[in-house]
């Protein structure tokens, strides 16, 4: 038993180096142009087959990531929803998106690179659909959007699914762009990841309750 406890505490820690290795490159240089070879090597394991043994494909080792980050986010959007209850302020269902990334950015100190590495995989075709495949099975986010979908304006669908787009862009790279300016030691527009989470739900709220402008001379779709 002490032998087999040993070895599984190993493949542990080793499993952690390799997830902390892999998302630190993925984030400074994308996905596709980092190898396993270089993971591995990254890590600090002999074998350059490291990756493969414990993760099987990259696709696999990027699931594994988002799976490890994914345990905090969701219980804290969890208790902002059970703290939104039956609100009516699209704000309030707003900051149940916004908030538990950005707080769980900062319990992980500096640097990070959790957001740059979303930022990459997001804009992967053949990836993104891991990030789908997360949120899908998110019973805080299900609960989230259903809050925020009772408090929206009455919006055209294709408006709708536009701004849904850009309002996922916006939490995403705004988040990205600070944490690369952490990193870099460069100046951030806010002092602290509560504040920047204060002006992106700002901004995201400004978004949602926008005007629906028609353009009567616009040509037909």
């Amino acid at each position: 038993m002490t032998g087999r406890s040993g070895r599984a505490e190993r493949a542990g820690v080793t499993r952690e180096q390799i997830l902390t290795a892999a998302e630190r490159l993925f984030a400074e240089h994308g996905v596709s142009a980092v190898s396993n070879r270089q993971v591995s090597e990254a890590a600090g394991q002999g074998n350059n087959a490291a990756v493969g043994y414990h993760f099987g494909t990259k696709t696999h080792l990027v699931r594994a990531i988002v799976r490890r980050h994914a345990e905090p986010i969701e219980r804290r959007r969890g208790q902002l929803a059970d703290a939104a209850g039956d609100s009516a302020d699209v704000r309030d269902w707003v900051a149940c998106l916004v908030r538990p990334v950005t707080e769980h950015l900062a319990a992980l100190g500096t640097p990070t690179w959790y957001a740059r590495f979303l930022a990459q995989v997001v804009t992967d075709p053949a990836l993104c659909a891991i990030i789908i495949e997360a949120n899908r099975g998110s019973a805080s986010l299900r609960r989230a959007v259903e809050g925020f979908d009772r408090c929206l304006p009455d919006l055209p669908a294709d408006v709708r699914a536009e701004r849904g787009e850009m309002a996922r862009r916006l939490i995403v790279h705004t988040c990205a762009d600070r944490e690369r300016a952490l990193a870099e030691g460069a100046p951030t527009s806010r002092p602290s990841w509560h504040d920047a989470a204060t002006g992106l739900i700002d901004a995201l709220v400004g978004l949602w309750l926008a005007p629906v402008t028609r353009d009567p001379a616009a040509p037909p779709t």
